[in-house]
């Protein structure tokens, strides 16, 4: 080969690298020890900073209770982590106010996963991704999205809000922060990709995917059809046992009837709806609540417990099964 032939080879592997690299980072991995007893804990909230208000601080105190009584490994949030528009950049002290200064019980002061909200992205979505974020609070970490490895399981974070069209196509007064998105349809199409070939190199006992929006719901939002078209094939080909969103602020149990999966919406964490549901889409449907609230996920090698909690701490749906109920069902 000559010089000439050589040197554009060399650079065909450097952008190869480059772009490898790139595409990769988009499922950045994360190790998450656990206790070392077989048994993984967790809590999940969603659509919460409200700087206390609509019983932000009230639900946060039983989190805290909950939290402890369980003894936590880590906190999952759902997305809309800043209401009503996300923050204003890395020093907006909404941060403080409405994360920080709230969720200040020592149970809760483990590691907190979470994912952008379409309310995050209608302000400086990318000051929520900044390790300026976790240098002020260490327990902050929101990418768009990203693996945790937790041993006897993986939880798979998606960026769910570049995949709705209306954010596009009909955003009304909102301004929407698309820096890094565009464009949009290679995101998403790379997005799917990654996430597939993450899922498929998976060998963790319980496989977990986290998203801002829901698959299924029959609150207020309802079914997001884009993901019911794009992503719901992905997942059941690839033997996930939870879809954990928020988006609808309510908390919801959905099973599927195409496979195992369980459709599992926390996102009660300040503001709910009442009475805003959808009776005529649910199929499926085996728990629904309107008020305010979050979940607890236990796991160990052979069973799931899975419960929901209203603001005052009480135990509105309870659900357990084993990996071997789960998946002999279907």
């Amino acid at each position: 080969m000559g010089t000439c032939g050589h040197k554009t080879m060399l650079l065909f592997l450097w952008f190869s690298v480059i772009y490898v690299f790139k595409i990769s980072a988009e499922f950045q991995r994360f190790e998450q020890p656990t206790k070392g007893d077989g048994t993984l804990r967790f809590l999940v909230v969603g659509d919460w900073g409200r700087k206390g208000e609509f019983n932000q601080s009230r639900v946060a105190y039983q989190m805290g209770r909950i939290g402890e009584e369980l003894d936590i490994d880590f906190v999952v949030s759902t997305g809309d982590n800043f209401y009503d528009n996300g923050l204003k950049g890395e020093d907006d002290p909404n941060f403080l106010h409405s994360f920080a200064n709230i969720y200040t019980a020592n149970s809760l002061h483990k590691q907190w996963f979470s994912v952008l909200g379409n309310h995050d992205y209608r302000g400086d979505a990318v000051a929520q991704l900044s390790p300026f974020l976790r240098k002020m609070d260490s327990r902050w970490l929101c990418l768009r999205s990203f693996l945790v490895n937790a041993e006897i399981a993986e939880l798979f974070f998606v960026d769910t809000t570049p995949f709705v069209k209306e954010y596009f196509l009909d955003p009304g007064e909102h301004k929407y922060d698309w820096r890094g998105v565009s464009p949009v349809k290679t995101y998403t199409a790379q997005l799917l990709k990654d996430l597939e070939l993450a899922l498929k190199e998976s060998t963790a006992r319980w496989k977990i995917v986290v998203g801002h929006h829901a698959i299924r719901s029959v609150g207020h939002h309802g079914d997001t059809q884009e993901l019911v078209d794009q992503l719901l094939p992905i997942l059941q080909a690839n033997k996930v046992d939870l879809y954990v969103n928020g988006h609808d602020h309510c908390l919801e149990r959905i099973s599927d009837d195409k496979s195992p999966i369980q459709f599992l919406t926390s996102g009660a964490g300040s503001k709910a709806w009442r009475g805003d549901v959808d009776i005529s889409n649910n199929e499926g449907l085996k728990f629904f609540y309107d008020g305010q609230g979050f979940m607890s996920v236990r796991l160990t090698q052979s069973d799931a417990e899975i419960v929901f909690y209203d603001v005052f701490g009480r135990v509105l749906h309870e659900w357990t099964t084993s990996k071997h109920q789960l998946h002999s069902e279907m």
